[in-house]
């Protein structure tokens, strides 16, 4: 019985699988999008369809985030904090002189800096490792990544406020200085997909 009844069965379940599939492709209205996707792409450019290719697992926030405050020096040894970059577009990277993704990808973040870094954008590399500032600089001049200013945090406090749970870790902060979205992990930063995310934040209405 087994042998005569399976194959009509076959048959009968793929055409029931089928027929619904065509009904909900065909059949009925596609369902609305979600309000906060649909609110996200008529208030902005800068959405999740622009985190593609190299930049995939880059997590646009629907709704932008605050900072924690926290501190960190230049290469005076001046005080620093995100405060002082409000109405600029920044992208702010997380990253030590041991970790190897980072040596991979700061080239690249170098290479945006020097293309797109101007009175709206600038990338703040920022050395959470303990070594310190000296260490951190001399890095940079290793790998050729000098068009970027070295800042440095060793204490850690940097990754606490800003809940970074790995190195690398780059933020996109807007002109209000939020957090429009993130990344954990390493990325061609100098790639057309980077600098079309960058592009559309820098557009955006103040």
């Amino acid at each position: 019985m087994k042998k005569t009844y399976f194959a009509p069965l076959l048959v009968f379940a793929l055409v029931a699988v089928t027929g619904i599939y065509l009904f909900a492709g065909n059949g009925r209205k596609a369902e609305s999008p979600p309000a906060e996707k649909t609110a996200e792409s008529q208030s902005s450019g800068f959405s999740k369809s622009l985190a593609n290719g190299p930049l995939a697992a880059f997590l646009v926030h629907a709704q932008r985030k605050d900072i924690a405050a926290f501190s960190f020096i230049d290469e005076t040894n001046a005080i620093k904090n995100l405060g002082q970059w409000q109405g600029k577009v920044v992208l702010l990277n997380l990253w030590a002189t041991w970790c190897a993704p980072c040596r991979k990808e700061m080239p690249d973040i170098a290479k945006l800096q020097a293309e797109l870094g101007s009175a709206d954008f600038e990338v703040i590399a920022l050395s959470v490792d303990r070594k310190g500032l000296v260490a951190s600089k001399a890095f940079l001049k290793e790998i050729g990544a000098e068009s970027l200013q070295a800042y440095a945090e060793p204490e850690g406090k940097s990754l606490i406020a800003l809940q970074a749970l790995g190195l690398p870790a780059t933020l996109l902060i807007d002109r209000k200085g939020k957090e429009a979205g993130r990344l954990l992990g390493a990325a061609d930063w100098a790639s057309p997909e980077a600098k079309a995310l960058v592009q559309a934040l820098i557009v955006e209405k103040p």
